[in-house]
């Protein structure tokens, strides 16, 4: 085996460092358009009263937590490529490393138990019956959405910026 070069290191640690700002700037936009502007006009006309919503939602949602999943595992590999490709493994790789994994985990809580409850908890099993309110416990699934959602925020931002100023 030989070991790579460094004109090698140098044209990959480019490559892999777009794979992940571009996996993140996609994830974030992504979420931001979702959460600033999609779920805000379904909630304005009404459509979260509807019975047909947490069907709609879980179909959504479904379809956007597996995006995520794809997004946080391309940041996680690339921070992972992009700490063994550097000479120094100082505490700012390692600290990318944990935050792309705290990523990870928000995004597999997403997918994993929080849509798949709010979706149960939104269902209207009795079809002659119209649904006036949300269900109470929602309310709490929400409020642990949207930290997640701006813990994920925060973290991605901080991923992008250290990823755009070299110094991941």
């Amino acid at each position: 085996m030989t070991a790579i070069t460094t004109s090698r290191v140098e044209s990959i640690r480019p490559r892999w460092q777009a794979i992940v700002m571009v996996a993140l700037i996609f994830w974030l936009s992504g979420s931001l358009i979702l959460d600033l502007v999609i779920m805000p006009s379904l909630y304005v006309s009404g459509m979260m009263t509807s019975p047909e919503f947490a069907a709609a939602g879980n179909l959504m949602f479904w379809g956007f937590n597996r995006v995520e999943l794809i997004c946080a595992g391309l940041a996680s590999t690339g921070l992972m490529v992009l700490s063994n490709l550097a000479n120094d493994l100082g505490k700012g790789r390692h600290t990318a490393i944990i935050l792309s994994l705290v990523l990870l985990t928000i995004a597999l809580i997403d997918t994993y138990a929080l849509t798949p409850q709010m979706s149960a908890l939104g269902m209207q099993l009795n079809l002659f019956e119209s649904a006036t309110e949300v269900p109470s416990g929602m309310n709490l699934l929400h409020q642990g959405y949207f930290v997640l959602e701006a813990l994920k925020l925060a973290v991605g931002g901080t991923l992008l910026s250290w990823c755009y100023q070299n110094q991941v």
